[in-house]
């Protein structure tokens, strides 16, 4: 059994914008890459905290990978299983993107060649299929990834030091009995569950089946987005109340999910945006309680890395800079990025 270091745990900063969802049914190739032409040389969590800041850099909603593979073996959850990544145009959604932490000349380690190799076999084991091998340049005119690991995936990726998972055509996690988990929604209490929903609402079921013992089948999260891996679990949750047969579909009911939360969610209403104080509050010299709560609010949305110390209400080149990267990630405000926060760039930032 595969483990992958989960989001979280390597510190990834929250999705600039959740990427849509993909049914695992969905899928059919599997597509090496490296990371370009100069050597790796950053370490551990570095290497996924380096790439995501490239590719939020892009505009994009952060890693693009699905997964990614450093030197020593360790698999890091970039898009993960199920949502849709960013790492060859027009093959986004039938493939899964794994990058091989390496670049340049470098020699892929055995360790990552018997990762990536067992990645692999895991994500033929979940989609139920043998999915086509592939490097970058199979999918897009590029030099990516590299001879060596092209060499490699052309081979058949042939590595040792990994146990293939049996019969990867058969039974879903768990030794369900190999029926599609259900992709129907239900809306409670103004909030969606099911297949496909997004929210901290979905967070928070999937952490309350954590707790109660029905989380087996999440291999990394639980997250704000349902899986199939949400489905199974709440399915099983379902089981232990007595609910059998299409009762227990892992869809939540109401009584399931009171049951589970202690009460029923309901849609949370946003706060007003605070109305704009002005531009002339902003910039070198000020000092005031709005870059305070402009400084707070950066950070919320995970866009607080520049900061040291604070936020404090005297404007700071971290407060220039936080600003900054929150408009070059959002296209109508990247144009005139100047770090200085206008009309527009506050109603998005506290939207």
């Amino acid at each position: 059994m595969i483990t992958i270091i989960p989001r979280a745990l390597w510190g990834a900063t929250p999705w600039k914008g959740t990427p849509n969802s993909v049914p695992l049914d969905r899928r059919t190739e599997f597509f090496v890459h490296y990371d370009g032409g100069h050597p790796v040389g950053r370490l551990g969590y570095a290497i996924m905290r380096a790439i995501e800041a490239v590719h939020i850099g892009q505009g994009w909603s952060g890693v693009g990978y699905n997964f990614v593979v450093d030197q020593a073996g360790n698999i890091y959850e970039g898009r993960g299983w199920n949502l849709q990544g960013a790492h060859c145009p027009d093959y986004n959604v039938s493939g899964i993107g794994v990058q091989i932490a390496i670049g340049g000349d470098q020699e892929p380690s055995a360790a990552a060649l018997a990762a990536c190799r067992a990645l692999y076999e895991e994500a033929c084991r979940r989609t139920g299929r043998t999915l086509a091998k592939r490097g970058h340049k199979d999918g897009f005119a590029t030099s990516c990834p590299g001879t060596k690991l092209y060499a490699w995936v052309k081979a058949g990726m042939p590595a040792g030091g990994y146990q293939p998972a049996p019969n990867p055509g058969g039974s879903l996690p768990g030794g369900n009995t190999g029926a599609k988990p259900s992709r129907k929604q239900v809306t409670i209490g103004g909030l969606t569950y099911g297949y496909g929903a997004k929210g901290d609402h979905v967070t928070r079921v999937g952490q309350a089946l954590v707790k109660a013992g029905y989380g087996k089948h999440y291999t990394s999260g639980p997250g704000p987005v349902w899986t199939d891996a949400d489905t199974e679990n709440y399915a099983a949750y379902q089981r232990s109340l007595g609910y059998s047969g299409t009762a227990a579909d892992g869809v939540p009911g109401e009584t399931s999910l009171k049951k589970l939360l202690g009460s029923i969610p309901g849609k949370v209403t946003a706060k007003p945006a605070p109305p704009f104080p002005g531009r002339d509050k902003f910039g070198p010299g000020k000092s005031n309680a709005h870059i305070t709560l402009l400084g707070q609010q950066l950070v919320r949305k995970g866009y607080g890395k520049h900061y040291t110390s604070g936020p404090g209400p005297r404007w700071s080149a971290a407060d220039n800079q936080n600003v900054r990267a929150f408009q070059l990630a959002h296209k109508e405000l990247a144009k005139d990025a100047d770090g200085l926060p206008g009309p527009q760039t506050w109603k998005l930032l506290f939207s």
